[in-house]
């Protein structure tokens, strides 16, 4: 059990999801003026939700991507709220959407100082190169994520498909740390 307690902040929650048929998009844009669309630099509409702060890209293909969301649940409400949106302007939709989360960016601070050149020959699977960027890149294989992790002990966590993935990841990464003798206190 690491010695202090890591804290963790999830950033942004990615989801994909497909409606499963096609969007007129420019119906879209007549009912929502406030949407993002040009077709000539990207072929997707970008809509944005202030509650929750998201963005959800809607292709005509019937796929969405939506990125913002703090937490898997808020993803789904988003794209749901969204669905919601264009169904009450008049787009048909004719089923739920199928959705699942493809990443999932989490901070974390271990409240100590990560040994990064020990670290590097010590942890298996890592990169670093500091004249090209501070950050040791770690890749675990169980849960199946990428961490950068700094001297600071400050951690980026991404990857990850689901939120538990993320806690677990980071609690294995601080134990390994203390066992091997990474890590320093002040």
């Amino acid at each position: 059990m690491p010695k202090t307690k890591a804290i963790i902040t999830i950033q942004n929650v990615v989801a994909a999801a497909t409606l499963n048929q096609k969007v007129d998009l420019n119906a879209v844009v007549k009912s929502f003026p406030g949407v993002e669309y040009r077709p000539e630099q990207f072929p997707g509409l970008v809509f944005r939700l202030t509650r929750p702060k998201t963005a959800t890209l809607i292709f005509n293909s019937g796929k969405m991507v939506c990125t913002g969301a703090k937490s898997e649940k808020e993803s789904h409400r988003a794209v749901m709220t969204v669905v919601k949106e264009l169904k009450k302007s008049g787009i048909v939709i004719i089923r739920k959407p199928d959705l699942k989360v493809v990443n999932i960016v989490a901070s974390a601070s271990l409240g100590g100082n990560v040994d990064l050149e020990k670290a590097v020959s010590t942890l298996g699977k890592t990169m670093y190169e500091p004249e090209q960027f501070p950050g040791l890149i770690y890749r675990m294989d169980e849960p199946k994520v990428v961490i950068l992790i700094f001297a600071s002990g400050n951690l980026v966590c991404t990857g990850a498909k689901k939120e538990q993935d993320v806690y677990d990841a980071v609690h294995k990464l601080h134990e390994r740390l203390e066992e091997q003798n990474l890590i320093f206190y002040e």
